[in-house]
């Protein structure tokens, strides 16, 4: 099954209950939580409060991307706040090994994070712990970037890796993802798609939102 995540980093937050029902009633089938500190990328967006909010308004489960700086002080928050996954960033975490089992000792699926220029067999002794794997198919910090092209053929890699070594994880891409990137993304492989601009910043939230659906649905 491909699943949706729209990405709330680009919803009008004023209005934040509506939107998100507009997601969930188009068929989107997770809800994105980019979680940025000001320190490992430059924005600043919120943290387990928000989370908590989002988790109050739907039932679909919380797909929460930590990119801060020493993510394991604040897993337990997000948890508590009511993520069901958390993914990490593969640059950030010196001890990744432990993370990934503090993480799942909290009840959450455990990711990891890389960034576009980490390359994908970085993570290739975690792959069998591992729930998801994030590739980054734009630079970290802002939405509404372009998608990389070389994206492709690192979804591609990790395919490749994921079958080697025999693991489970779902391949998750984040970046630039709208109704011409996302069949690219989808054909390489990807399980899992983040989308924020293409939906948020639309017309037709919820138009927009059952578009990509539909073009993951059919492949």
């Amino acid at each position: 099954m491909k699943i949706l995540a729209p990405s709330i980093l680009s919803a009008d937050f004023t209005n934040l209950s509506q939107q998100i029902r507009l997601v969930e009633m188009a068929g989107a089938d997770w809800i994105h939580c980019d979680v940025m500190d000001g320190h490992f990328v430059p924005n600043i967006t919120f943290g387990p409060f928000i989370v908590e909010a989002v988790n109050r308004i739907t039932q679909l489960p919380l797909d929460v991307h930590l990119m801060i700086e020493n993510p394991e002080y604040y897993i337990k928050d997000f948890v508590d706040a009511g993520a069901d996954s958390i993914t990490v960033h593969f640059e950030e975490v010196r001890h990744l090994n432990r993370v990934i089992n503090q993480v799942k000792e909290l009840g959450a699926k455990a990711g990891v994070v890389i960034n576009p220029a980490t390359p994908v067999q970085s993570i290739r002794d975690v792959a069998e712990y591992i729930d998801l794997l994030l590739i980054m198919t734009v630079n970290p910090g802002f939405g509404g970037q372009k998608f990389i092209p070389n994206s492709v053929r690192r979804i591609h890699e990790a395919v490749e890796l994921r079958e080697k070594f025999r693991a489970k994880f779902l391949i998750e891409v984040d970046g630039g993802i709208n109704s011409q990137t996302i069949k690219s993304t989808c054909d390489a492989g990807a399980d899992v798609f983040v989308a924020g601009a293409s939906i948020f910043k639309s017309e037709n939230i919820s138009a927009s939102t059952a578009e990509l659906k539909n073009l993951i649905s059919s492949k």
